[in-house]
């Protein structure tokens, strides 16, 4: 558990926090959820990131790889508040946003709004693709404008507000997958490998034995809004912005000098959110790292999480097995840092 000091906390509340009190948060922060999440640390990181970029990820993987665990111990090493939502095919925007209900008071009967469970911090929204388009909306909306409308009156979601959305990529009968548009809506895709020898025996260790480990406070909320602030704030540098830049530009096939596996089995690439996505998520990797300034490493870093679920392969490419994540790896062996001249 971490301590903050009287100046920090001021530093903190003026809106200002130092990139070295920030690295120390966010360290704090990955011990506190490691002491749960056995391994992982990549997928710890990459959504680490992503709620510091004030955005919203979508985990990819099979059950019981701890990705409810994560967002929950994430949610009490932060203190904030979180809520869980099971998808099925019979749930309803209501169910998710709210509504109106009839109470009773002074003698007369008047409408209230009963708030749903996405009016919280942390949103685990459990297999997302179970669920009808029409509820996948109310969802997606919510993270978009950060509010909601019921019966035309508008209702601001608390901050910060975090959507942790999960997909099986086994089980796909009775599924509504998520249209590309509302998948761009996602900083991150992260995809949740299986642990290691190593790592099972530590699960079963902490998960069968007597003693449990306690989550201690890393940070606040408030910390995590000045943590935004502060990313928004890292300089980069022409060259590296031109290089994300080029890296985008290079999923598109129409584009001069695409990669041969992009010309042959891509059939639309990026999207400006994915040049967002790597910008912004490099500048967090920096500041991670201790550096206030972005490198080409950390451009390379963010590049599959930002783009692989916005890549739209071809038929050839589906039939050939081909995954986003091989064709983004190709992109950056095929991007040098510096144009050609």
């Amino acid at each position: 558990m971490t301590d903050t000091t009287a100046t920090e906390q001021t530093q903190i509340a003026d809106g200002r926090l130092e990139p070295e009190r920030f690295a120390e948060m966010a360290g704090a922060i990955e011990r506190e959820v490691g002491r749960f999440i056995v391994g992982q640390q990549q997928l710890v990181r990459q959504t680490l990131i992503s709620l510091i970029a004030g955005s919203h990820a979508l985990l990819e993987g099979v059950p019981g790889l701890g990705k409810t665990m994560l967002v929950r111990t994430m949610a009490d090493a932060l203190e904030l508040g979180f809520s869980r939502i099971q998808f099925t095919p019979d749930l309803m925007p209501a169910d998710i946003i709210g509504t109106n209900i009839i109470v009773e008071e002074g003698g007369e009967r008047r409408f209230r709004f009963q708030p749903g469970p996405v009016f919280s911090n942390l949103v685990l929204a459990d297999e997302i693709n179970r669920a009808t388009p029409k509820t996948q909306s109310a969802l997606l909306e919510a993270m978009q404008e950060h509010r909601v409308t019921v019966a035309k009156q508008a209702y601001t979601l608390s901050e910060p507000f975090f959507v942790l959305a999960t997909q099986n990529p086994l089980e796909m009968e009775g599924t509504y997958p998520l249209p590309e548009a509302q998948l761009d809506r996602f900083f991150f895709k992260i995809d949740v490998p299986f642990p290691s020898e190593q790592d099972l025996v530590a699960i079963m260790e902490r998960t069968t034995g007597v003693e449990q480990p306690v989550v201690g406070k890393a940070a606040s909320g408030a910390d995590v809004l000045a943590m935004q602030r502060l990313a928004r704030d890292v300089p980069i540098a022409s060259h590296v912005m031109a290089y994300a830049i080029r890296i985008l530009r290079a999923t598109h096939p129409d584009t001069a000098g695409a990669p041969e596996i992009v010309r042959s089995f891509v059939r639309y690439g990026g999207s400006p959110r994915g040049a967002q996505a790597i910008v912004l998520g490099a500048k967090i990797a920096a500041l991670l790292d201790g550096r206030f300034n972005v490198a080409y490493a950390d451009v390379q870093a963010v590049a599959a999480p930002a783009l692989r679920h916005r890549i739209i392969l071809n038929f050839e490419g589906e039939a050939e097995g081909i995954s986003t994540d091989s064709v983004v790896r190709a992109i950056i062996a095929e991007t040098p840092p510096e144009p050609a001249e």
